[in-house]
């Protein structure tokens, strides 16, 4: 994308990973990943998004933006999303409270595709272009809007399959999203035999508390294996 090696641009994990070190290790966090006083702008819609969102907040920072590509939820549930189903609906979730109370308002915009990264002559990022996922989307006009300041930015999109390489050579099944769609329930084995695969690589997406389960689980079954304990799948 153009501009995407302007400074100022990092992905979640890398911003939230410094975050940590501080609150844990007392490390300084760098200047270049600290929010205070800056324009920031999270890229995605989703938890991680989130926690860039509430992280930001609390170092103080002048003010935050959440793009997401998607609409936003009803405030009640539809006929698509009967009970028992999770309710797909409006809420606000911690960091969007915070928002709200410290700087007046709920920082997601919807329908939102980021086109450009702007930047100075120092070669810093200082905004974004976008426009709208879904045309004639009148519901948020911002989505719509052409620029956004931006003195910070970060990269918090979803999870797109674990990488090529690890597949190489092992004609292992993947969809679209990357993700193995074919893998033992119990066990965890792919279609090839000593070949394992566990959280956001069989899931997809997912919360870490999934990866955190099936990993152990999975590691779990690969002793087995080793052990020749079970059967292959």
């Amino acid at each position: 994308m153009e501009g995407r090696e302007l400074k100022g641009i990092y992905s979640a994990m890398t911003y939230l990973n410094a975050s940590t070190k501080h609150l844990l290790d007392g490390q300084d966090v760098p200047e270049d990943l600290n929010a205070k006083g800056k324009n920031v702008i999270v890229i995605g819609g989703g938890d991680t998004g989130e926690d860039c969102v509430a992280t930001a907040i609390r170092q103080g920072c002048k003010s935050v933006v959440q793009f997401g590509k998607h609409g936003r939820l009803p405030d009640e549930r539809s006929s698509s999303n009967p009970w028992p189903e999770h309710p797909r609906v409006f809420s606000l979730d911690y960091a969007y409270e915070e928002a709200e109370k410290v700087l007046g308002r709920d920082p997601r915009e919807y329908y939102v595709k980021t086109d450009a990264f702007v930047g100075d002559e120092n070669g810093h990022v200082i905004g974004l272009k976008t426009s709208s996922f879904k045309k004639g989307h009148t519901e948020q006009e911002a989505a719509s809007s052409s620029h956004w300041d931006a003195d910070l930015v970060l990269i918090a999109i979803g999870f797109q399959g674990a990488e090529d390489q690890v597949f190489e050579g092992t004609q292992i099944e993947r969809d679209e999203s990357g993700r193995v769609i074919k893998t033992s329930p119990l066990t965890f084995q792919t279609t090839r035999e000593g070949v394992f695969a566990a959280g956001d690589a069989r899931r997809g997406a997912s919360l870490i508390v999934w990866a955190i389960e099936e990993g152990r689980k999975a590691a779990s079954a690969v002793d087995c294996y080793l052990d020749q304990e079970v059967s292959v799948f």
